[in-house]
């Protein structure tokens, strides 16, 4: 990534690095942290550290039902055997850029302050970008970010968002968490009833609950969205039907996301226990954001070095759903026509 170069030609100046390199290095990890306050990534992905260049998930398949063995009955043969695994690493992600020695000895300490706030504030664009871009790309197998691909299959490996998740045992059949229809209230219901009937490996029914919903920043879907959860009466009824929907969903407008799929509105529907209790959108932190400082030998400018390593991915598909105008191969899921 290519640094930026601030110069007396472009109006700026700074003047904290005066006696010494420290206190810009201090400003920046500060307003990282202030920027990590406003990020949705941890209310959707799973927060995970690492001290490793990767990490595996995996799980366990379930132990099988206790049996009728009548009087003296021999125990039943049950066994328990690895599901699917996924291993996610961790990817380097640089930036910098460099004051002149000019503007170091004319500096003013305001404006090095607004340009360390927006060196910080491109590492969490960054991450953000690469959060909802991923999430959002998890309808193929791939997706592109800034020109890279990256891997948007889960442990089954397909793609996170399939109407096609087998089963490692091959007893729970296939399953789908994409779905294809217009936001309306009816299909919110359906979508919700989808997810509650997901089983696991064995055919084992799941208490999937969902209770988030996922949306981009779209007014046309936000007032859709907000229509059908925030009235104590059935917005579709002139009959004041109870509308059972109000007060049970968390909404999220993350505004990284992309406002359409495939040319058309979407949403998506979480359980977000489930997502964090069995890890199933990893985000990995490697190394935090690191700033060191370093003087050019050929110009003396003193250039700022910012360094992380982060990385995710998906694992168990379960604890989210897409639903779509316009997704190919999704569940049809629309309201039948009478």
């Amino acid at each position: 990534m290519a640094g930026v170069i601030f110069a007396k030609g472009t109006g700026v100046n700074d003047s904290i690095f005066g006696k010494s390199q420290e206190p810009i290095k201090a400003i920046i990890n500060q307003q990282k942290e202030l920027f990590e306050q406003k990020s949705m990534i941890s209310k959707i992905f799973y927060m995970d550290k690492s001290t490793n260049f990767a990490e595996k998930y995996t799980s366990e398949t379930s132990l099988g039902n206790f049996e009728d063995v009548g009087e003296n009955g021999s125990y039943p043969e049950t066994e328990m055997r690895e599901g699917f695994s996924k291993v996610i690493e961790s990817r380097t992600w640089k930036n910098q850029f460099a004051v002149t020695q000019e503007m170091i000895e004319d500096a003013k300490i305001g404006k090095i302050k607004q340009k360390s706030n927006a060196f910080v504030t491109s590492f969490g664009r960054t991450r953000e970008n690469f959060a909802a871009s991923l999430l959002a790309g998890g309808v193929n197998k791939t997706v592109t970010i800034g020109g890279k691909v990256y891997d948007a299959t889960g442990a089954d490996k397909v793609a996170l968002f399939s109407e096609v998740h087998p089963s490692i045992t091959k007893k729970g059949g296939y399953q789908s968490n994409k779905f294809k229809a217009a936001f309306d209230q009816y299909v919110m219901d359906k979508m919700q009833e989808k997810m509650q009937d997901f089983k696991d490996e064995d055919g084992n029914l799941l208490s999937v609950m969902p209770d988030t919903i996922i949306i981009p920043n779209d007014a046309a879907m936000t007032r859709a969205v907000l229509a059908a959860i925030g009235s104590d009466l059935d917005p579709e009824s002139n009959k004041n039907a109870i509308n059972f929907q109000c007060g049970l969903w968390n909404v999220i407008k993350w505004g990284y996301l992309p406002k359409t799929i495939d040319g058309k509105p979407y949403f998506m529907m979480a359980d977000s226990e489930y997502l964090q209790n069995y890890m199933c959108l990893p985000f990995i932190d490697r190394i935090p954001l690191s700033v060191r400082s370093v003087i050019d030998e050929g110009t003396d400018a003193n250039v700022m070095k910012g360094r992380a390593r982060f990385g995710a991915g998906f694992n168990d598909w379960r604890g989210i759903a897409i639903c779509g105008e316009g997704l190919t191969g999704g569940t049809d899921i629309s309201k039948p026509v009478v």
